[in-house]
């Protein structure tokens, strides 16, 4: 309804936001990027899948009445689901990450095409994070769960992904007095990068920050501990 913290007015975009179970995902590099298709399936009885995340969350461990209390708060919610949806803190999260080495003893990150089977594995398998994911995968998944709570949510592509490790906005490469580079310093700039986008109000920052909200469940640096 138009009072809730995630209404969008437009309808088109509650369609594609909230109530599309399809979607493309774009990868690869700036020269070549690639589509590729990705199923949300967020209507695919996975309610109860997406609420036992809520459960398995450290903050619910950690304080189940204060959890349990914020979950009308779709910045909380995105921040809870953003940490569950990897498996990188001990907390049961959905899937495991890895961007190098062999798959051959589990599912290479390249061959899901969809959030159902992911998330019904993680169930099946008593909450093990399932091997592997990468940015794409965890994206396409955190979008799965939070449409099917309620929340609009998209996901948003980068090619050339500037990753800047120290905060000072710039990546920083290094060389010695003849030109050569030297290996130091741990700025980075990927292919691309995928994340997600969740469309709430910001009555705690005011009203010129409604709209889209960035989260993101690729594990990279902690936030905030």
């Amino acid at each position: 309804s138009a009072g809730d913290d995630v209404y969008i007015a437009n309808e088109n975009e509650r369609q594609e936001y909230v109530l599309n179970e399809n979607g493309i995902i774009f990868v690869g590099n700036a020269r070549y990027i690639e589509a590729r298709a990705w199923y949300y399936g967020q209507f695919q009885d996975l309610l109860n899948i997406c609420l036992t995340m809520l459960d398995l969350s450290l903050y619910y461990r950690q304080d189940p009445g204060m959890d349990v209390s914020r979950r009308g708060d779709p910045k909380y919610v995105g921040r809870v689901i953003s940490s569950m949806i990897n498996g990188n803190d001990n907390d049961n999260g959905v899937l495991l990450g890895k961007w190098q080495g062999s798959f051959h003893s589990h599912e290479n990150p390249s061959r899901w095409d969809g959030s159902v089977v992911i998330l019904k594995k993680w169930r099946q398998d008593n909450y093990r994070p399932v091997q592997y994911g990468q940015c794409w995968v965890f994206a396409g998944v955190m979008c799965t769960v939070l449409r099917c709570l309620g929340i609009p949510t998209r996901l948003v592509s980068n090619f050339n992904s500037a990753h800047d490790v120290d905060r000072n906005l710039s990546i920083d490469k290094y060389y010695d007095s003849s030109g050569r580079s030297l290996n130091i310093g741990k700025d980075s700039t990927w292919d691309y990068h995928v994340w997600n986008e969740s469309w709430f109000i910001r009555p705690d920052l005011g009203r010129s920050y409604n709209g889209w909200q960035v989260l993101d469940a690729t594990p990279q640096e902690q936030s905030k501990g």
